[in-house]
């Protein structure tokens, strides 16, 4: 307790808000460094267990059934904000409609998708698709099934933890996560001591234990007296609210969406300009500094739905504190992304060896815009809590639009790291509006665009 006394007069103010923020982010970290470690070990486990060339067709289908996530368009998002708002105001019979609408909603979705995806994959031969000998098409199909089913129950199922972290109890749905990550780590051992190599049996407990795990918690969850009122019930669903929960929530999605076009076009300019050894030495680089990312947005986390909380009940003291107190984490946070970058060369050499070499002003692009990235999220985050993203929202399409051209001149010119630095002026600009509207909200002197 003296710790997290010690750490919240340093960064935080002493409200209950705060305090629980910070326990989130304790247990969050925690609860990371988990996943992280059962993530590396499952690795060699997995390449052991079957063998290298069946682990990167077990990747390759892992990559396309993650894309069947996006298919909840951004549902999940807008519950959180809808969810916190309506508690905040102790309205909890729109609270419990919400709950089992939601449910209904992502439930229907994902058994539509499933649908499509049994009836899609009679006419695929993932053998052409993949490239590979055609004596495996037969039980990649059942695989894609596999992994598809348990991917679609494990949606429905997931919002439970996204009911906690509306709940601001985000480090209870970290530690259930990385619970799911050990729990799959121990299947997978047990796999290769009990059995012989078998994509079949990786799909299965791969994908099913922490399926398994999310499903078994949100029985338990929906059984406690503090949330047996909010079971699911069909008399609860109102489907007027799907249009109010979807309208944040297909912002979400489409915010999240450019991202994704972003970056992965990113990997391919650097590809076609430079050559894929120097999309190697950037996602070296990308990694390691990623790490540092991954802190930040542990910390960011619970104050989204803080702020939700904040701002439905208008606590404007409590908001601008934070801010300021947020503020300060990203100057700290910069100056240890600048020591990472000092023991970039010693710890690349002792990471990869000598067989990639990163260069100096590849590192320091990218961490460059890791700071100005945690900056635009510090602000990002607040305002998702508030959920007035439309400013974002329309940032990201208009950068997504002209990202590939720049690019283009940027890698011509100045090689990787021009290539680089134009997220880095996207994420500015994005901070830079971010820090303006928060201002405005704050203040109460925002109107038109910079309220929506």
């Amino acid at each position: 307790m003296h710790i997290l006394d010690s750490i919240s007069s340093r960064f935080l103010d002493s409200s209950e808000r705060s305090r629980e923020a910070l326990v989130n982010i304790l247990m969050s970290l925690i609860s990371k460094a988990v996943s992280v470690l059962s993530s590396l070990l499952i690795v060699p486990l997995t390449i052991s267990y079957v063998n290298p060339t069946q682990y990167g067709i077990w990747l390759a289908l892992s990559s396309v059934i993650a894309w069947i996530g996006f298919f909840d368009l951004g549902l999940g998002n807008g519950f959180r904000n809808r969810y916190t708002e309506a508690k905040a105001q102790g309205d909890m019979a729109l609270v419990c409609q919400y709950v089992s609408t939601t449910f209904f909603a992502v439930g229907t979705i994902v058994t539509l998708v499933f649908v499509a995806i049994l009836a899609a994959n009679s006419f695929i031969n993932w053998s052409d698709v993949l490239n590979i000998g055609q004596s495996y098409s037969l039980e990649l199909g059942k695989i894609f099934v596999i992994l598809a089913a348990f991917f679609c129950l494990s949606m429905v199922a997931r919002l439970s933890g996204t009911l906690l972290t509306a709940d601001q109890k985000v480090g209870v749905a970290s530690l259930v996560e990385g619970g799911g990550q050990l729990a799959s780590l121990v299947a997978i051992y047990v796999l290769t001591k009990t059995t012989t190599g078998s994509l079949t049996h990786l799909a299965l407990y791969f994908a099913g234990v922490p399926c398994l795990v999310w499903v078994v918690f949100s029985v338990v969850l929906f059984l406690l007296p503090a949330y047996r009122d909010l079971t699911p019930r069909p008399s609860q669903v109102k489907l007027r609210l799907i249009r109010d929960i979807l309208g944040l929530g297909m912002q979400f999605f489409v915010i999240y969406l450019c991202l994704i076009v972003i970056f992965q076009m990113l990997n391919i300019v650097i590809s076609r300009e430079l050559g894929p050894d120097a999309v190697t030495e950037y996602n070296i680089a990308y990694k390691y500094f990623n790490v540092l990312n991954n802190v930040v947005i542990i910390i960011l986390s619970p104050f989204w739905s803080a702020f939700t909380d904040a701002y439905a009940k208008r606590d404007y003291p409590w908001m601008k504190r934070t801010v300021r107190s947020l503020e300060r984490l990203w100057a700290f946070t910069s100056v240890g992304c600048l020591v990472m970058f000092a023991l970039s060369q010693p710890f690349y050499r002792l990471w990869v060896g000598s067989d990639v070499t990163v260069a100096t002003s590849l590192s320091l692009a990218v961490a460059v815009y890791f700071i100005v990235s945690n900056l635009g999220n510090t602000y990002m985050y607040v305002i998702n809590g508030i959920g007035t993203i439309r400013l974002q929202l329309l940032t990201y399409v208009a950068f997504a639009l002209v990202a590939w051209p720049f690019m283009l001149w940027a890698g011509s010119n100045f090689g990787i790291v021009g290539i680089i630095m134009v997220p880095s002026v996207a994420m500015l600009l994005q901070a830079l509006i971010g820090k303006i509207q928060l201002s405005k909200l704050l203040n109460k002197t925002a109107h038109g665009m910079w309220t929506q």
